[in-house]
């Protein structure tokens, strides 16, 4: 890794081989890392761009860079994996997103099950899901990423069956699977493979009524993830990684 900060930026802050940067970064380059004109950072836009500029011009609320080189380079996975996941109790789910957002997935999907015991009214969601997407963007950050994930709004797994019905693939690790193991689902999987979501029940695992709804989807594959019962803030990363192993490193 190199020793350039990296920021990122809408695509609407790029213009004419010009990157304007505003809001907490601005204090944050001029503060903490004390940069000055001349100085070269990397940029990152939201549609997965990548440059190389230099420092123009710093005011009190803004800072102009000048684009010096579009880097061809990119952080991110060869396959495109959602990780849908059973909202744990307590911080958990920070854990989750942080480890999730440094191994690579495209975005996560907070969802409610029947054995989730979190309770959500719309007063406390927002600021849950605001909180995670700020450890997701710092995560971003500190990983490399060229792009950063998005933690979307909470919502029963009822209601994203349809959205999970255009991934090429949603794997479930469930611990009543007793004939798919993970490995034997990935060895299978032709190589086109691009869209994958992985869902992760809660503590206590996924109830049958969970696993009936799940099953209305024909892309859906049941895994074993082995011998022993992982908790709900280990599976998921497991399984990111082994997806990973199989189609990325």
């Amino acid at each position: 890794m190199n020793n350039i900060s990296t920021f990122y930026v809408k695509n609407n802050q790029i213009l004419d081989k010009k990157i304007r940067i505003t809001g907490e970064d601005v204090n944050h380059i001029k503060g903490a890392l004390r940069h000055k004109v001349g100085d070269e950072l990397t940029i990152c836009s939201e549609s997965g761009e990548r440059y190389s500029a230099k420092i123009a011009e710093m005011t009190n609320d803004q800072i102009i860079l000048n684009i010096t080189e579009h880097v061809d380079f990119s952080t991110e996975p060869d396959v495109n994996i959602t990780l849908v996941q059973g909202l744990p109790k307590s911080d958990k789910m920070d854990f989750i997103v942080q480890k999730a957002t440094e191994l690579g997935v495209s975005n996560v999907m907070p969802v409610i099950t029947d054995r989730v015991i979190v309770k959500i009214d719309e007063s406390n969601e927002k600021k849950k899901v605001d909180r995670w997407n700020k450890i997701v963007f710092e995560a971003s950050k500190q990983s490399g990423r060229t792009k950063v994930p998005t933690v979307e709004n909470i919502v029963n797994l009822e209601n994203i069956i349809e959205k999970l019905s255009k991934y090429d693939i949603v794997i479930v690790p469930y611990e009543c699977e007793k004939e798919n193991t993970i490995k034997a689902i990935l060895t299978n999987i032709h190589t086109n493979v691009k869209d994958v979501a992985v869902v992760i029940g809660p503590e206590g695992g996924f109830s049958v009524s969970d696993i009936d709804v799940l099953k209305r989807l024909d892309n859906i594959k049941l895994v074993s993830l082995g011998k022993r019962i992982l908790r709900t803030e280990t599976a998921g990363i497991a399984t990111i990684a082994m997806l990973l192993y199989e189609y990325d490193l």
